[in-house]
């Protein structure tokens, strides 16, 4: 059995859904072997209604499924500079889809985490894999701390109960430091400071 944070899925079936961006609604294409691939899951409309983004920034969108982080965002911020990646492949096919149906200049990368990532970002947001277990959802953290340039941030959302506390302190102990952005529906954003 495949899983959404798999490199490769197995028979896929497309579909189109619909995610409400500042009160208009807006379709989005979608499939099977993908990341909430019916609608827009709780952690991913919080994070992006509580992301700290400047303008002109290098944003990635960390594990970004279908791309529905990365693209509101930047509908939100038009002068960042967007990067999406994902390990799935179909992911990273129906992210490039969608930048091109909204019009969105991003640059869409298959990657197992920074593999094939060489630059470095002034944020990077997430909603990690947390079915994908505690070790992986630390490289997320770890690894980000890597390609965060000096002052950038990790904006990270987590269901606080379900894992989410650990992912808090495990923040702490690399960057140094942690906050919590806004909480709701069960989750959290967390984020530090490089």
């Amino acid at each position: 059995m495949t899983h959404y944070y798999d490199e490769k899925q197995g028979h896929f079936k497309e579909t189109m859904i619909k995610i409400e961006v500042q009160g208009v609604l807006k379709e989005f294409h979608s499939g099977s072997g993908v990341f909430s691939k019916d609608h827009l899951d709780n952690g991913s409309a919080l994070l992006i209604n509580a992301a700290q983004i400047k303008e002109n920034q290098e944003v990635l969108d960390l594990g970004c499924g279908i791309g529905v982080v990365g693209i509101c965002l930047k509908m939100l911020n038009p002068t960042i500079h967007l990067t999406l990646s994902d390990v799935n492949e179909t992911a990273v096919a129906l992210a490039a889809k969608n930048c091109h149906l909204h019009n969105i200049k991003g640059t869409e990368i298959k990657s197992n985490l920074f593999e094939n990532i060489k630059k470095e970002f002034d944020t990077i947001v997430t909603n990690p894999p947390y079915v994908a277990g505690r070790k992986v959802c630390y490289q997320f953290i770890e690894e980000s701390y890597k390609h965060l340039k000096k002052g950038g941030t990790l904006q990270l959302v987590a269901r606080h109960q379900k894992g989410g506390k650990m992912l808090e302190k495990h923040m702490e102990d690399v960057f140094g430091n942690v906050e919590t952005l806004k909480k709701g529906s069960g989750f959290r954003v967390y984020m530090s400071k490089r």
